[in-house]
């Protein structure tokens, strides 16, 4: 086969995975790894040579696969009653909810995946966030946004939970910890984010269950079908 004949079927390998409408747990993640991974990069990470929307695309990848582990963890709590929906998309904004919960008592929550490295610790330190030594309180940001604009759409309280898969939390002093807050934010370790929902799936939320739902399907569409080019 030449050259040009295994171009061309790369790309058209590349055009296929990156069109394909998918959804789920991790699905615009992944997209957005298939969209960076063009043939050229492709190309280039067989012949070992990095490139920024290679790594780029890794590091999508490994969010994708948090999302998914973030999702079978959940998984029980469909039998329990509650509802649970993932990747979502936010009208007029590019951004997706990852995970969005309510509960058997109409409590809703907003859970966001972090993947991130296990090399370093993650601390609250003098009202900021650290993963090692680096500074990562803006990526909080994005949750808080996510959730106000959810609050205002379905017209209740929405708790956000950052999910910490892979990073372990340490408290004061550097011993391990099971849960940090940061400007009202919850940042629990992947592993305990089905106990923590279990223990408030019986207070109370402010609409039925049944209302929220069908509020979320009409408001808040499947990210990867509304959004086919993320």
């Amino acid at each position: 086969m030449t050259l040009t004949a295994v171009l061309l079927v790369a790309a058209a390998v590349w055009w296929w995975r990156h069109h394909r409408p998918t959804t789920g747990a991790g699905a615009s993640a992944a997209a957005r790894a298939r969209a960076l991974r063009t043939p050229l990069v492709r190309l280039a990470n067989a012949l070992n040579i990095p490139t920024r929307a290679g790594a780029l695309a890794s590091r999508y990848e490994e969010g994708a696969r948090g999302e998914r582990r973030t999702a079978r963890r959940l998984e029980p709590l469909h039998a329990e009653g509650w509802h649970i929906f993932h990747d979502l998309a936010l009208p007029g904004r590019r951004e997706n909810v990852d995970h969005l919960l309510i509960s058997p008592a109409g409590g809703v929550f907003l859970p966001d995946t972090k993947s991130w490295s296990s090399r370093y610790p993650v601390t609250v330190r003098l009202g900021h966030l650290f993963h090692g030594d680096r500074d990562v309180t803006g990526r909080l940001t994005g949750l808080q946004n996510e959730a106000a604009t959810v609050a205002r759409l379905l017209g209740v309280p929405v708790t956000p939970l950052v999910v910490m898969d892979g990073a372990a939390l340490h408290g004061p002093h550097g011993r391990r910890a099971t849960e940090l807050e940061l400007y009202g934010l919850r940042i629990i370790p992947a592993p305990r984010l089905t106990a923590y929902l279990r223990a408030r799936a019986r207070i109370p939320g402010q609409r039925r269950p049944a209302d929220l739902v069908a509020a979320v399907e009409r408001v808040l569409p499947a990210y990867t079908v509304h959004h086919r080019n993320p």
